[in-house]
């Protein structure tokens, strides 16, 4: 594990940063215009908010895309056990928009949800590399060391 972390390196990736732009403003219509369409919007949205948050952390961070999934997944695993903690524990999120943002409510079809997210993000990466479709280079954060000129 401590050699994955250790892999990884920021960088400014503008292609993920689209990615994560066009996803969220999926998830922002799906939460105020499709409020009335029910499973869809709860479950495929949470399946959506992993794929989100992965292009999020890619945008930022160069690293495998293992290490990334699992991240991704382990927010929405977070998000989902606050919930259950908050639930347990009589908490209220009084903010309506974070509310909506967080969930109010556990539920283990969430779970699920957030596992099919990390499984899509494991299949689109899967077929990019696949077909050779390369993203555009990022740019690090860490100079590159110069070469001499001759």
């Amino acid at each position: 594990m401590g050699a994955m972390i250790r892999a990884m390196r920021w960088r400014f990736d503008p292609l993920s940063l689209v990615w994560a732009v066009a996803l969220f403003i999926v998830l922002v219509l799906l939460a105020t215009v499709g409020a009335r369409w029910g499973w869809l919007r709860s479950f495929f949205g949470d399946v959506l908010a992993v794929v989100w948050v992965y292009f999020v952390f890619k945008t930022f961070i160069a690293a495998r895309v293992l290490p990334l999934a699992l991240a991704a997944l382990g927010v929405g695993c977070a998000v989902e056990l606050g919930q259950f903690l908050a639930s347990a524990w009589h908490l209220h999120i009084p903010n309506r928009a974070l509310r909506i943002v967080l969930g109010s409510t556990a539920d283990w079809w969430d779970v699920a949800a957030y596992t099919i997210g990390f499984a899509a993000v494991l299949a689109l990466e899967a077929l990019r590399a696949k077909f050779g479709v390369r993203a555009a280079r990022p740019t690090a954060s860490a100079p590159r060391p110069s070469t001499p000129v001759h």
